[in-house]
């Protein structure tokens, strides 16, 4: 997937994970100490008047919600490791990067992040960023990934300058290997895996290493032995393309002649159908195509900090044949977050053994999962913006995801009744035709969201949760003998009698009086719950499925459960159904109103679905409509819980 290391092409060795290790904290040490360097004479009179300063407290601003107008990326952009980036080589409105995302699966929220960084960083510059696919490895590539990663783009609310593909530049990459042999700079090698494992130091990297035997042949051997390659002269495997970097003197793993072109099993691609037999690696295509599109700020994860050594190598081996400014390589940490798991195949695992619906089920963390479950693409970029970008990895757990949805739909989503699991009550003091309209707002104290009216009939719904048989002191609900207030309700009703299935106890219908001021006292309730009226007229209740979620695992690293397999550590409750639910009838202007939150920028609407028609559900949970909705039944998809769940 995007910027995160690939796998070495087969038959290439990959680099050890421990030498790998070490050269990335040994380049962020070095990057750390130069950036306090350059901070350290920072002019200070460049400072704004109005800039916080040591001592000085910052104003708390007033909440009045989300600016639905302005990118969140914005403020992240002007401070810190996004602001030093430019300044390494501002360019003014010249500012190009790119999103380039290997289409072998869907999306996650790690890579929200580094769509963010890579659109929001030239948005706010006034410049471009390409949509680029890397597409040279044929045998991972699948056309639905294609088509979900633009869609996951745009309805983040970005618009790529340019889709391009790695694929669009075969040819000139193919030119070009030919000109790095030429140099001398690149040779075909016949090595075993094992063979080059060894020249490279042994599977731990930490012995002597030499020099490939085929490494300082003819470069005309070279050359016609890579157009045989080509050709179709060879089997997969049979020989490579390599960069002749430093094998012996440096300390960089990314430097000892990494493969440029490998033939592959499978080689028929989606785009140059049977054209090419070979094709090139990441670390050969990744860079030139950066210089074919310009890119200026090549924005990437610090797992490839080590790998911007041979970034850099490349480009200056074939300068004279790339007659464009040298694109900057800079690394950011990457997100990961707890409690989940983000491998395609885990992921696939959970599909196959159906322990979950599919690749968007709404306890997944792809992006198609997290807007199947209505979180707002704004909400998203507001997390990715409050973590903020440094060179440090973010390991964040899920309920921080949570808590910046909560907060972002708490003053932009409207307000309706909800009945999760309804008990019918009968108000025998009230006559059957009795119907009284009751004006409720959208949004308490917030006329601009507008008002909807529902009926208050002798027959009404509570939630199961809103009654006890028995009484107790200290629940303020409906019970025998008690009363209880009804939300926007002008008076409270009193609990006569219920009745109970003889089978399983359950309360199946409760009997009660409307405590007008002319049958009792106007003292106040203790409590008010939400309910929902029965009439025909209104078209009260709609019919419900009501799914709340808990986490799919049962702890913070699946991937740790003592048996060694991630499947054991799945919740067995991570999923309650409710399929009788009831809805008030305000709900039908909220769908047709849609979407919610209202669009800033075409945020909210980009790629607009079912999953528009967000709304809270008063005392239960905020909640967007499922694509599983029907003309009879529409199912509901909890986004988050009112509060945090202090169990998690």
């Amino acid at each position: 997937m995007a910027d995160v290391p690939a796998d070495a092409p087969d038959g290439e060795p990959k680099i050890s994970k421990r030498a790998a290790e070490k050269a990335a904290k040994k380049a962020q040490a070095k990057a750390a100490k130069e950036a306090a360097k350059a901070n350290a004479s920072t002019d200070l009179a460049t400072r704004p008047k109005d800039a916080p300063t040591a001592g000085k407290p910052i104003a708390k601003p007033t909440d009045t919600g989300p600016n639905l107008d302005k990118d969140p990326m914005d403020a992240a952009i002007q401070v810190g490791w996004l602001k030093d980036v430019y300044q390494i080589a501002p360019v003014g409105k010249g500012v190009t990067t790119r999103f380039p995302p290997e289409p072998n699966g869907f999306l996650h929220v790690g890579h929200a992040k580094a769509i963010a960084v890579n659109f929001g960083f030239a948005k706010y510059h006034g410049g471009h960023c390409y949509l680029r696919y890397d597409d040279t490895n044929p045998e991972k590539e699948e056309g639905e990934y294609f088509d979900s990663i633009k869609e996951m783009v745009e309805w983040l609310g970005y618009t790529p300058y340019k889709v391009t593909y790695s694929s669009d530049h075969f040819d000139e990459l193919y030119e070009l290997a030919e000109e790095l042999i030429r140099r001398g700079k690149a040779y075909t090698c016949y090595c075993t895996q094992e063979e080059m494992q060894m020249q490279k130091g042994g599977p731990d990297n930490r012995g002597a290493r030499y020099a490939c035997s085929h490494r300082e042949k003819p470069m005309e051997e070279s050359l016609e032995e890579f157009r045989g390659m080509r050709d179709g002269k060879f089997k997969p495997k049979e020989v490579f393309l390599r960069m002749k970097m430093n094998l012996l003197d440096s300390g960089n793993p990314y430097m000892w002649d990494m493969a440029a072109y490998r033939i592959t099993e499978h080689n028929h691609h989606h785009r140059t159908g049977d054209k090419w037999r070979i094709y090139p690696t990441y670390d050969f295509t990744h860079c030139l195509c950066d210089a074919f599109e310009q890119i200026t700020h090549s924005l990437c994860t610090t797992e490839f900090r080590t790998a911007r050594e041979s970034y850099d190598w490349l480009l200056d081996q074939l300068e004279s044949k790339l007659p464009f400014a040298k694109p900057q390589q800079r690394e950011y940490g990457r997100l990961n977050v707890t409690g989940t798991v983000l491998s395609k195949r885990k992921i696939q695992k959970l599909v196959a053994e159906k322990h979950v619906r599919g690749w968007d089920d709404p306890r997944l963390y792809t992006l198609i999962a997290l807007r199947r479950r209505g979180i707002p693409p704004g909400a998203i970029r507001t997390f990715v913006a409050e973590l903020g970008v440094s060179d440090n990895t973010t390991i964040i757990q899920t309920i921080r995801l949570e808590t910046t949805v909560r907060k972002y739909l708490e003053k932009t989503v409207p307000r309706l009744m909800l009945i999760p699991d309804p008990i019918p009550v009968h108000i025998d003091n009230l006559a059957d035709d009795y119907c009284e309209e009751i004006s409720l707002d959208f949004m308490p104290r917030d006329a601009s969201m507008g008002s909807h009216v529902v009926p208050f009939t002798n027959t009404i719904y509570i939630d199961r949760v809103d009654f006890r048989a028995v009484d107790d002191a200290n629940f303020f609900r409906l019970a025998p003998g008690k009363k209880v207030g009804l939300l926007s309700v002008p008076h409270p009703i009193e609990c006569t009698s219920f009745t109970t299935d003889a089978a399983t106890g359950k309360v199946t219908g409760i009997r009660a009086t409307y405590c007008n001021s002319d049958t009792s006292s106007t003292e106040k309730p203790k409590a008010f719950i939400q309910w929902v009226a029965k009439s025909a007229h209104h078209n009260s209740p709609v019919a419900a499925e009501v799914r709340i979620f808990h986490p799919l695992f049962r702890s913070a690293n699946p991937d740790a459960h003592p048996s060694g397999n991630f499947l054991e550590d799945i919740n067995p409750q991570s999923e309650e159904v409710y399929p009788d639910a009831l809805l008030e009838a305000g709900f039908e202007e909220v769908r047709s109103r849609k979407p919610w939150p209202r669009a800033g920028e075409g945020v909210e609407s980009m790629h607009g679905g079912v999953w528009d028609v967000r709304f809270q559900g008063m005392r239960v949970a905020y909640f967007a409509v499922d694509q599983e909705s029907t003309g009879e039944k529409v199912v509901l998809n909890q986004i988050v819980s009112l509060k945090e769940d202090a169990g998690k």
